[in-house]
This record gives structure tokens, C-alpha cells and sequence, in this order.
């Protein structure tokens, strides 16, 4: 197992990697970038995103990939590891001026070779709808910017549906709009509708209908990003204070919490099965946390920066029936656990939602899988940011990874992009194994001094209504509690491999069928080809 931190070895750009399924190679012809394939100077930029739709056309060729770089936004044909990319041709690109994409979203419900409804958020608080095909512009939402001045962290189509959508803001705020409706010349009026510990649910006051529908105050700081479960039934939520909140979306109920290590939470996934929420941010670990239990009940270490997404990859995810799960907490009843699937219902739903839908994946009743988890890092300035992917446990594996880096805040001028060793070299992971012994006091809390984030916590909320119940965490006063356990108290999951695939912090990192996608600050989105799944290049 590769270390970080030292020697050539890590210095050095992969460009394939070996797991036990196969080798992963780089496929430099299928890389997207800006037409130039000029390196994007990314310093001060929001991160690069990619979102991925199927059009479901005849011809077998439907998948179709967007993607930011500072105030661009493309749009493309995805050929993956079946032909070249043709840079020169985008299907759409648009170049904004005073402000820069943030995310995007496409609704998978909706989309036909003709038409696609794609919702792009933006640095200065506005949210677009576009139509990359037809290439018009449907409309603009927040366009004074009445409703939130402060940057679009995370903007998700609401499951199932052709019209809600949900956004979410530095400003610790979501709102939930839906696209008939406008926004209004004026400034909102509030009036509240459900009120918990750290969390306000507000309705918009008006005599007709009117953006926003919802409005959710949630925790202190940026709300960084949020996740829907499998089933479109709850809301994962992560933020700058460290806190995961999961929400039934329908009733607005807070299911559960949990709090970090220390420093920010900025990306979440669920597991396929929704049983587990997976994760990541600026106390370097991955954090498992179970649904069912509401209680951490693992966490991953080996990154030595901020852990920027996270990931499931289902393809390779082994499961073995058993009885009805019953995690106890043991370390046996921990490898359920591990059968950690695919997406987390986040903003690469692409063709991942459509191909791996339920009826394609074998039914995780019970379940013992072995599977990995990826995370990529993103470390502060200086640091150097790798993916690690932590194992299930030492069976045969399958791997799932998560990424989803949600927060421009955690780029990193100096920081490189690398990956789980030897199988997500570039998004991918070869497959951990899990530790569950071994794990004494090595885990060195003094690893992870080194990046504290915690003056990075931004406890600025003045733009949240006063009703919001601020009981204020303190640190010291979680640790050691279910909130947040100390090290020793959970298993801790080790990498399998560790690997640098970039020069810049990895924000990307997407599993599809025959392929893994990722990518870095510098804007270049790249296509490692699975075992067995590269053939011979037709340009």
C-alpha cells in the first residue's frame, strides 16, 4: 500500500492502476477539457462538477455530459471509451460574465434526445434553467437576488419529480422552488412552518404562488452539500459546522445527526440501499454513519487533506445474501455495513440512475458485501491531496467510492489530485480491505492536526432568521458521545490503495458501467477504461 506524503512514487502522475478485478487505463483520447486543452489557472475558482444524462435515444450513443470550468459551461456528446472526444464540436457552451457556475443538475425524467431541462447554480446566488439542445435559456430564478445573495453550493432535481427542484447556498439556507412558478419583485415574506434543534422550515408568505416554496435554515455556515436517499424519501445534509443532518424531506422531520472529527463536513452519499450515509470532509476521515441506528458505526482514515467526494461504485460491489440485516455495532455485524452501492443520489446521476436502477442490482437484503469505498481529497493549500479507498472487510471485494465535492472553499492553489491507490487512479479505487483490529492508537490524532480547519468554520449566519434554535455545539463536548465517538470506539476502515492521478485537487469522481470519470481543478475530465472494457479507438 502506497504512503502519502513522501517519495517519488507519490509524486508521480498514474495514468492506469491494478485492483483485483483488472487493470484501469487512462484513456488519454477520451478526455474532455476546454477546446484549447489549455490548463484552467484555477486559483480562487469554484470547483470543476461534472453531470451526466442519458437521452435514451435509439441510436446507443445518448449519454451527454456538462461540465464548469471558472465562468464556462459546456456541453458535450459522451463517447467514452467507444470513440475520441471531438473537443471542437460542443453541443452548447456559454461563457458567463460576472459570475461562475457553480453545480448543475440534469432531470433524468424529463430528458429526450430533443430537449433536456438542466439547472445550473452560480457563484452570485442565481439559479438557470437551460436547454442545452435546444440551446435556449427557460428561466432564471433568484435573478435579484431577493431570495439569497450568497453562492449556490448544491442544486439537486427533487426525485421523481418534473418540476421541484432544491438549492442550497453558503449561506447555511435551502430553498425549494418549483420551476412554474416565478420568483416575485419582492423580497420574500416568511412564516414558519416547522422548527427543531439547529434547523427552521420556513413557507413564503404570499397571496398567489410564488419562489420559494420552501425555505430550510439548517445549522451554522454554509450548507455544503445534500444528498436524496434512494427512494427520494430523505435528505442527507452536510455543513460547514461539522454537522450531518438527515431529514425526512416529506414530513421535515430531522431523522438524525452527527458530528465530524473536527473542521467542516463538505460531501455526502448514500448507499445503495439507503441504509448508510457516507461522509467526507476537513478532519481528512470518511465517517459511516447507519440510517437505521443513527450512529457512526466506522470510519476511514489514510487521506491526508480534506476529503473532497465521495462515492459508491455498484458495478463492483459484491453481495451475499443472508438474513435480515440487524447491525448490532460488532465488528462482524460491521461488514453490512459495506455494502455501500453506487450514487447518492447527487448530482452525477447520469447514466448510472438509469442503468443501475433497482431491478439491475441483486436485492441487498442482509447483506455481506465487500466493497470499497473512494474518496478523493481535496487538501489545503500546500497539501497534497489524494484519494484513498477504505475496504470492506477482508473478504473478496467490490469497491464503492464515494466523491462529491461540494465546496469551492476547499481548493487549494497547491494542492494535487490523487487516487485511491492502484484502482481509482482516477476516480476509482482498487478495493480496501477492512481493518477492523489493528487499529489501536495508530490512528494518530496528530495526522490530522496538521490540516485543522476549524478557523475555517464560518459560524456567519446573519442572513438566517433568528428563530433557528442555535444551541451551539461545542467540540469538546461531542467528542466521546454517540455524536461523534472517539477513534478507538469505532472500526476504522484502512485504504487499499492510494494513487495520484492529477496535478490539481480531484473534484469528480463518477462510476459507470465500463468506465470511471473524474476530474481535477485544472478543468480536465478524464476516462479510465475498466478491465476487459477498452476496445480499439474509431475517431
Amino acid at each position: 500500500m502506497a504512503t502519502e506524503g513522501g517519495g517519488k512514487e507519490m509524486n508521480e502522475i498514474k495514468t492506469q492502476f491494478t485492483t483485483r478485478e483488472g487493470l484501469y487505463k487512462l484513456l488519454p483520447h477520451s478526455e474532455y477539457s476546454r477546446p484549447n486543452r489549455v490548463p484552467f489557472n484555477s486559483q480562487g475558482s469554484n470547483p470543476v462538477r461534472v453531470s451526466f444524462v442519458n437521452l435514451n435515444d435509439q441510436s446507443g450513443n445518448g449519454d451527454r455530459l456538462c461540465f464548469n470550468v471558472g465562468r464556462e459551461l459546456y456541453f458535450y456528446i459522451y463517447k467514452g471509451v467507444r470513440k475520441a472526444a471531438d473537443l471542437s464540436k460542443p453541443i452548447d457552451k456559454r461563457i458567463y460574465k460576472g459570475t461562475q457556475p457553480t453545480c448543475h443538475d440534469f432531470n433524468h425524467l424529463t430528458a429526450t434526445a430533443e430537449s433536456v431541462s438542466l439547472l445550473v447554480g452560480f457563484s452570485a446566488g442565481q439559479v438557470q434553467l437551460i436547454d442545452p439542445i435546444k440551446k435556449e435559456t427557460s428561466k432564471l430564478f433568484n435573478e435579484e437576488r431577493l431570495i439569497d445573495k450568497s453562492r449556490v453550493t448544491c442544486v439537486r432535481w427533487v426525485p421523481g419529480s418534473e418540476s421541484l427542484f432544491l438549492v442550497a447556498h453558503s449561506s447555511g439556507n435551502m430553498y425549494l422552488y418549483n420551476v412554474e412558478h416565478a420568483c416575485g419583485t419582492t423580497a420574500p415574506h416568511y412564516q414558519l412552518l416547522k422548527q427543531g434543534e439547529s434547523f427552521a422550515v420556513h413557507t413564503c408568505k404570499s397571496k398567489s404562488t410564488r419562489n420559494p416554496l420552501l425555505k430550510w435554515t439548517v445549522g451554522e455556515g454554509a450548507l455544503n452539500e445534500f444528498a436524496f436517499s434512494p427512494d427520494g424519501k430523505f435528505l442527507a445534509c452536510v455543513s460547514q459546522d461539522g454537522f450531518l443532518r438527515v431529514f425526512s424531506f416529506d414530513s421535515v422531520e430531522l431523522h438524525g445527526t452527527m458530528k465530524s472529527y473536527f473542521g467542516g463536513l463538505l460531501c455526502v452519499c448514500w448507499s445503495p440501499d439507503g441504509k448508510y450515509v457516507v461522509t467526507g470532509g476537513e478532519d481528512d476521515l470518511v465517517t459511516v454513519w447507519s440510517f437505521g441506528d443513527c450512529r457512526v458505526i466506522a470510519r476511514g482514515h489514510g487521506h491526508k487533506s480534506w476529503v473532497s467526494v465521495v462515492a459508491f461504485d455498484p458495478y463492483t460491489t459484491s453481495v451475499e445474501e443472508s438474513d435480515p440485516m440487524e447491525l448490532s455495532g460488532s465488528d462482524e455485524d460491521f461488514q453490512d455495513l459495506l455494502h455501500f452501492g453506487r450514487d447518492r443520489a447527487n448530482s452525477t446521476q447520469s447514466r448510472l440512475s438509469k442503468r443501475n436502477s433497482t431491478e439491475s442490482r441483486p436485492p441487498l437484503s442482509r447483506a455481506r458485501t465487500h466493497t470499497n469505498v473512494m474518496n478523493a481529497t481535496s487538501p489545503p493549500a500546500g497539501s497534497t491531496g489524494n484519494s484513498v479507498m477504505t475496504p470492506g472487510n477482508s473478504a473478496p471485494p467490490p469497491l464503492p467510492r464515494s466523491n462529491s465535492l461540494p465546496h469551492s472553499a476547499v481548493s487549494s492553489t497547491g494542492s494535487k489530485g490523487s487516487i485511491a491507490d492502484g484502482a481509482i487512479a482516477s476516480g476509482v479505487s482498487k478495493f480496501a480491505t477492512l481493518s477492523l483490529h489493528d487499529r489501536k492508537d495508530r490512528h494518530h490524532e496528530k495526522d490530522h492536526k496538521r490540516n485543522h480547519s476549524m478557523g475555517h468554520i464560518s459560524s456567519k449566519s446573519s442572513d438566517k432568521l433568528n428563530l433557528v434554535t442555535k444551541t451551539k455545539t461545542d467540540p469538546a463536548k461531542t467528542l466521546g458521545t454517540p455524536l461523534c465517538p472517539r477513534m478507538e470506539d469505532v472500526p476504522l476502515l484502512e485504504p487499499l490503495i492510494c494513487k495520484k492521478i492529477a496535478h490539481e485537487r480531484l473534484t469528480v469522481l463518477i462510476f459507470l458501467e465500463d468506465c470511471i470519470v473524474t476530474a481535477c481543478q485544472e478543468g480536465f475530465i478524464c476516462t479510465w477504461g475498466r478491465p476487459g472494457k477498452v476496445v480499439s479507438f474509431n475517431p
